[in-house]
């Protein structure tokens, strides 16, 4: 791959998780939301968020992406959950979430796997 397609490549992976971050974010503001002001912060942590993902998607095979950025706000979301708000962790949900962002980084890998034969000329 080269060093020119893996910066483009690295740069809508940079968008995914900056785009997880604020999923995070919004499934948070969604149950703990009570003031108006709260309310628009988690609506545009919304719009931020499916933006980022829409503009990653347009270089990036959607359904990897989107994979990517669910599995990262999953993992942030439970994280932030039991760091900021006490939820209980048990060690199954620790083992499964260790599971899915396995499953995560093995798309990424193999994503930019594919890009590099692409640009090879192989299918």
């Amino acid at each position: 791959m080269s060093r020119r397609t893996n910066e483009k490549l690295n740069v809508e992976w940079g968008k995914i998780v900056i785009a997880a971050l604020f999923e995070v974010g919004w499934v948070i503001g969604l149950k703990h939301a009570s003031q108006w002001w709260e309310w628009m912060v988690t609506v545009i942590a919304i719009a931020v968020s499916f933006y980022l993902l829409i503009q990653a998607g347009k270089r990036l095979p959607v359904g990897t992406a989107y994979a990517v950025f669910v599995g990262l706000g999953t993992a942030g979301t439970v994280s932030a959950e039991f760091l900021l708000f006490g939820e209980p962790l048990e060690i199954i949900k620790v083992l499964l979430i260790g599971l899915l962002l396995a499953g995560v980084i093995g798309l990424k890998l193999v994503t930019n796997e594919d890009y590099s034969q692409q640009e090879k000329g192989v299918e």
